[in-house]
């Protein structure tokens, strides 16, 4: 099978098995950017979420949960009224317009695009005689473009839908402090919506107008950056990491280095900094996603956030985007907490040490997942087509169903009966179980093979004699014999 009809495939997959539907409300026509999550969908996002608060819980994390919409006055502090804007450009025939870096990235794809300023774009559109792609007209000079949603609170208090989870997080910081007892690092995270205005979205969930964020915020002094217990745990682990020199070299393959010779070499400057990035790199990794198509790709100098002391991206390798950014890494700095300080007038100064009277404003590193990439980005690279037969290859903590119950046949009332009483004594036992009589054997087999589901159960007329089932395993369709009273055990292994 050719890689583009296996895409479409994929592509049809998450619509027909109720993992992505969209651009939503499909029964008006759509409006780009927004996407439904079906049954399956949610059920996978669920069990994402569900791993990553487990996990964070054992690192040290906190969660909190912050208002979606703020006051003017918190994204003028933020910097996001200023500076948060895309280029665009404008056809002067059909009025199309473009995010002008995309717009290079895509007719210029062996020129590197990221961190040029306005001016070296236009220069790029003009030597190259680029003209809109529609109606084959000259474009107008890049404009900026402010990607926050403004709205209208109350009495006509003007107000912002939040483009990140981050900012909200930071104006709780005062009270983090006092209930941390001022113990640092302060760890915290956050999961929820986030809003951006994109000029014209496209990749489906990969670029949305309405999107899930889970961003880690860890405030932290500068010391302690370069002294931390934590990395001194994890230093010997091994991260996939292309640098920017590498990148100016044309180089597009990392070194698979560890954070202790990173640090040693100067790839990363702070061992806090490093912790982060081996936090994101094995949340990734615990999710299935194979090694083999996950880096770590640093920010050039001109491509960081003016704030940013460093910026690394934790990309995946998809067959129909190339590579996605999944996650960013962000040493922050002071910025957002200095700022904040002064437009609210609130002192964020603090001690950060028991021995010492010097008070500064904490740094802040930053961990921030998209999880609509990240469900992508699992079932593209879990997606399998064997000997016609598409198999799902989620884990059983993380697929919509754990396992799914079949009467052989449904027309015979005890068989029935024996497959309920399974299935509902392992739903008893807290194990994702579905319940399926709509079709052969071979075809209910296959539904459950699409969405990932690891076993299945059928109850045949034997069954009713020797109280004992046949299990199959998702990705070998071994069958064997087990008995009843064995299944949850067999099942919570």
């Amino acid at each position: 099978m050719k890689i583009e009809d296996n895409l479409e495939t994929f592509n049809s997959l998450l619509k027909r098995r109720g993992f992505i539907w969209g651009p939503s409300p499909e029964i008006y026509g759509g409006l780009a950017g927004f996407y439904s999550y079906g049954p399956a969908g949610m059920a996978l996002k669920n069990n994402i979420l569900t791993l990553f608060r487990r996990e964070l819980r054992y690192f040290g994390f906190g969660e909190v949960e912050c208002p979606t919409i703020m006051p003017e006055i918190v994204w003028v502090a933020s910097g996001h009224l200023e500076r948060f804007i895309d280029p665009v450009i404008r056809c002067e025939k059909c009025s199309t317009l473009y995010r002008a870096d995309k717009f290079l990235q895509e007719e210029l794809p062996d020129q590197m695009i990221e961190g040029l300023s306005f001016q070296e774009m236009e220069k790029l559109i003009q030597n190259n005689n680029l003209i809109c792609p529609k109606c084959n007209t000259p474009l107008s000079k890049i404009e900026e473009y402010n990607l926050m949603l403004k709205t209208q609170v109350g009495n006509n208090v003007t107000a912002y839908l939040r483009p990140e989870t981050a900012t909200t997080t930071y104006l709780l910081f005062n009270r983090l402090d006092q209930d941390a007892r001022r113990q640092y690092p302060i760890k915290v995270y956050q999961y929820g919506k986030a809003y951006r205005n994109e000029i014209s979205p496209r990749q489906g969930v990969l670029r949305m107008r309405a999107f899930d964020q889970f961003e880690l915020q860890m405030f932290i002094g500068k010391k302690q950056e370069m002294v931390f217990e934590d990395y001194e745990e994890n230093k010997k682990k091994i991260l996939p990491l292309l640098d920017w020199k590498l990148q100016e070299k044309k180089i597009d393959r990392p070194q698979i280095i560890s954070l202790e010779k990173a640090i040693v070499q100067k790839i990363l400057k702070k061992p806090a900094y490093a912790y982060c990035l081996y936090i994101a790199y094995y949340l990734t990794k615990i999710l299935g996603i194979p090694e083999e198509v996950i880096r770590y790709r640093q920010h050039s100098i001109n491509e960081r956030a003016h704030y940013a002391d460093d910026a690394w991206d934790l990309e995946i390798n998809t067959k129909q985007f190339g590579w996605v950014e999944i996650c960013g890494v962000h040493d922050r700095t002071n910025y957002d907490l200095k700022r904040h300080s002064e437009f609210s007038n609130q002192n964020f100064e603090v001690s950060l040490s028991f021995d010492s009277e010097i008070k500064e404003i904490p740094q802040v590193l930053e961990i921030a997942f998209g999880i609509d990439r990240i469900i992508y980005s699992l079932l593209e690279t879990n997606y399998n087509v064997e000997e016609g037969r598409i198999i799902l290859k989620l884990a059983p903590n993380l697929a919509p169903n754990t396992v799914a119950v079949f009467p052989l046949v449904k027309n015979k009332k005890n068989i029935r009966a024996l497959a309920l009483k399974i299935h509902r004594n392992l739903l008893e036992n807290r194990i994702s179980s579905f319940y399926d009589v709509a079709g052969s054997i071979g075809k209910r087999y296959r539904r459950q093979d699409e969405i990932g589901t690891n076993y299945c159960i059928t109850i045949d007329y034997e069954s009713i004699e020797d109280n004992a089932v046949t299990l199959r395993d998702r990705d070998t369709m071994k069958q064997e014999r087990v008995n009843i009273k064995e299944l949850v055990d067999i099942l919570k292994m």
